[in-house]
């Protein structure tokens, strides 16, 4: 099962410090695909992204507890990549509650005929759902693929954002296009006997 989770929005703490290892369940899952937010300041171009203050960076803290009471760490290096997530022009209920509430969240009828109310949502939530989507797409162009190599895909892929550390984008930045050529030419005749080290593409980039 492919599983995707937002990191969180705990990157700062209470005095507005930038913080590490605040990573929590369900994004400190090993398996799942953990997604940090970026804000695009709504330009095309990626030359300018930034990861968000308030988006968690790992590692993960989560630990046990051995017979002596001694606490063992994981520390994985989380998020796995990051999306964007600051402001993202969203679909809002009527008469929403969040949006009465919060005024500034208000983002007009977006051009819609029916004047669909629009509302701006911001957090690795945002985020977390356009890497589902992109998640979908790769497995659209390559149904085989396990939950693994969809990580894979999107991690090889993933574009990395200039003096940003691991701990606070993981691999980069979510790309899409850059996953879906990827995932088309990955074998799909891979499967658990497939020896180690077999090459996984089935042509060259």
């Amino acid at each position: 099962m492919l599983f995707r989770s937002a990191a969180g929005n705990d990157g700062k703490d209470r005095f507005g410090r930038k913080q590490y290892g605040a990573i929590h369940s369900p994004g400190n899952e090993p398996s799942a695909i953990t997604v940090g937010a970026t804000n695009s300041f709504s330009t095309d171009a990626r030359n300018d992204d930034v990861v968000t203050t308030y988006s968690s960076r790992g590692p993960t803290r989560s630990y046990w507890t051995d017979d002596r009471g001694i606490n063992h760490y994981d520390n994985l290096i989380k998020p796995d990549l990051v999306a964007p997530g600051n402001k993202l022009v969203f679909a809002a209920s009527p008469n929403s509650l969040l949006e009465a509430e919060n005024p500034t969240f208000e983002a007009g009828s977006g051009g819609s005929k029916t004047k669909q109310p629009m509302m701006y949502m911001s957090g690795t939530s945002v985020s977390a759902p356009l890497v589902a989507g992109a998640s979908a797409l790769i497995l659209q162009a390559n149904p085989n693929l396990t939950p693994n190599l969809v990580k894979m895909v999107l991690s090889y892929t993933a574009q990395q954002i200039k003096d940003v550390n691991i701990l606070e984008q993981g691999a980069g930045q979510l790309n899409i296009e850059g996953a879906v050529r990827l995932a088309r030419i990955v074998r799909t005749d891979l499967n658990n006997s497939t020896l180690l080290g077999t090459p996984l593409l089935a042509t060259v980039l």
